[in-house]
């Protein structure tokens, strides 16, 4: 199938219809070895969003699942019964969760919380607009108009999933995801309606995986560049934490890796060809750097500080991408204390009450971001029901 012939199936037949059409066009060997993750969306959620945005139920929906909350907490009534039905189901942990793990993975985040913060926030976000097709899903999308409410709902599901009572009844790991799954099934309804989008279905399994790699295999990655010691109890707890939440996301089970050194050699084949520039990277890109600085300490420092930040962690390539400017003083000043920080940092960590001091610091930057993002407005996951308004493009 030439390229052109697939982009109308693709069109006309949404991602069921096109499933089947290139299971017909794949290679005998292809198929025979699974699913391409680059051709497969979201069979479940993507026809019931749909549905709920041609019906115009999607406003009634966002109201009724605001105070939809906790883990434990049972959905609300007056949900159309299909969507009910599916996110009863989304909302369950896999047969292959461990509890056990879990809860090493809430306490690793504990003393860690500073890194993964900074890695998923900063480092994360940064790698992500260098990411072409996440760059211009975002812009597109109706969270690029208000970067600001964009960055805040993004941030409630990673501080979800680092938060201590993350699966725990009491925790909103799994309301989050379960959100954050339909609000992609939106984007992917949407985009394909937009004049700036590409004549193709966004968010692909492969995409989802993309941007799962900038996450905890880039974090891991790090802290093993910075010489953390991490018991492999913790190491493997923590790709856990991660591979429950891909599940409640909507990535297929047979496309997540089982261990690190399987994520390593996933994400060495999936990332690399996925980068590159874009104008609405290096945007998106100036938009969150000046929000990182504003949120720390306003003023004429706090910019390049924050560039200097950024370019450390993602390297010159990737900044160079993003367009982040080059800082004569600071460049070299992050690069010769960082390590240091690290190595003084881990030093205390063994010590008593070390680990929850440590918390509560990262915890108070947590809710400090969170404010400053939302304007002291409570903030939750919504489907959207439109994409970028013109006038903000």
């Amino acid at each position: 199938m030439d390229e052109p012939s697939r982009r109308r199936v693709l069109k006309a037949g949404g991602a069921l219809g096109a499933l089947g059409a290139l299971a017909v066009a794949l290679p005998a060997q292809a198929r025979a070895a699974g699913a391409d993750p680059r051709w497969v969306w979201d069979e479940e959620a993507d026809p019931l969003v749909a549905a709920l945005l041609d019906r115009g139920d999607v406003p009634k929906v966002n109201e009724l699942l605001w105070d939809w909350k906790r883990n434990d907490q049972p959905l609300p009534a007056g949900l159309p019964a299909d969507l009910r039905d599916f996110m009863e189901q989304a909302r369950r942990l896999p047969s292959w969760a461990e509890r056990g793990k879990l809860e090493t993975a809430a306490e690793f985040n504990k003393t860690r919380g500073l890194y993964l913060n900074l890695m998923n926030g900063v480092g994360g976000g940064m790698l992500s607009t260098a990411i072409p097709k996440e760059a211009q899903a975002v812009y597109y999308s109706k969270g690029g108009a208000d970067m600001e409410d964009r960055v805040a709902k993004t941030s409630l599901l990673g501080f979800a999933v680092g938060s201590p009572v993350a699966y725990r009844p009491e925790g909103d790991c799994v309301v989050n995801a379960v959100k954050t799954r339909l609000v992609h099934a939106a984007v992917r309804h949407l985009l394909q309606q937009s004049p700036h989008w590409p004549d193709e279905i966004p968010i692909s399994q492969n995409d989802m995986l993309v941007t799962w790699h900038t996450l905890p295999t880039f974090a891991m990655r790090r802290m093993r560049d910075w010489e953390i010691e991490i018991p492999d109890a913790d190491a493997a707890a923590y790709l856990h934490l991660w591979q429950v939440t891909a599940h409640l996301l909507g990535i297929r089970d047979e496309f997540i890796p089982g261990t690190w050194s399987e994520a390593d050699a996933q994400s060495d084949r999936v990332l690399p060809p996925a980068m590159g520039p874009t104008r609405e990277g290096v945007e998106l890109t100036d938009i969150l750097l000046g929000q990182l600085a504003e949120q720390t300490s306003p003023g004429s420092v706090s910019r390049p500080l924050c560039n200097a930040l950024a370019r450390y962690l993602v390297g010159d390539k990737v900044a160079d991408w993003d367009e982040i400017p080059r800082e004569p003083v600071w460049d070299p000043a992050v690069s010769a204390a960082w390590p240091l920080l690290v190595k003084f940092r881990e030093g205390l960590i063994p010590r008593p009450l070390v680990p929850e001091a440590a918390w509560l610091l990262d915890e108070a930057a947590r809710q400090y971001i969170l404010f400053y993002l939302t304007k002291g407005k409570e903030t939750k996951i919504e489907i959207p029901t439109m994409n970028r308004p013109e006038r903000a493009a």
